[in-house]
């Protein structure tokens, strides 16, 4: 059988984020996304032109199934529902977060995540440096919160808390306990609360 002559996007995104997936970015090659579709590197040019084009291939496949919400009167709820949708869809491929931080700026997909973004903070009434500010502290919590959740090992992490001597630490034990009987969504839904309730006070 000879190699396909065609693939659509999805196809090479979805072979890049394998690679990830299975490899770290320092497995994400030419060759290896073209060996995960069955061609030859050469035919990748056709889609992108260098390394650079293939990682932004990772963010946009990365982010591509994210739902924007139609906007609504309510800037705290379209924001939530937008900032949750960020953080489900980067928390799948915990390999590619560092990539969708340091290149989502070039991906279109992101732009129009973006966009929604900046448009419900606009409903709070934000503008210029207040807007800016409000728009990373959104789009950090999303991003960081899952590198964080998936960079260690839940348990033993909460293990190691609760064994830390009694007098002098109280708080953490406290919240390791809190961490033991919670789970990242509610985590994640409870940062997303605070950091609203921090925004509304314009």
């Amino acid at each position: 059988m000879g190699r396909r002559a065609k693939f659509s996007r999805a196809e090479i995104e979805d072979a890049a984020i394998a690679v990830v997936d299975e490899h770290g970015l320092g497995g994400l090659t030419m060759r290896a996304v073209a060996t995960r579709v069955g061609t030859g590197p050469m035919t990748l040019y056709n889609y992108v032109d260098d390394r650079t084009g293939l990682d932004a291939l990772v963010v946009d496949g990365v982010l591509r199934d994210i739902t924007i919400p139609p906007a609504t009167d309510d800037w705290r709820a379209d924001l939530r529902a937008i900032a949750t949708e960020v953080w489900q869809a980067v928390r799948r491929h915990p390999n590619a977060i560092p990539l969708v931080l340091a290149r989502r700026s070039h991906s279109p997909v992101f732009l129009d995540v973006a966009e929604a973004l900046v448009a419900a903070l606009a409903r709070s009434g934000r503008t210029g440096a207040s807007l800016l500010a409000a728009f990373r502290a959104v789009t950090t919590l999303a991003t960081a919160f899952a590198q964080t959740e998936l960079g260690a090992d839940r348990d033993s992490t909460i293990g190691r808390f609760r064994a830390l001597p009694a007098d002098r630490y109280p708080r953490l034990l406290d919240l390791a306990g809190a961490a033991q009987a919670s789970t990242p969504e509610a985590e994640f839904d409870a940062a997303v609360t605070a950091l609203l309730d921090g925004l509304g006070q314009l």
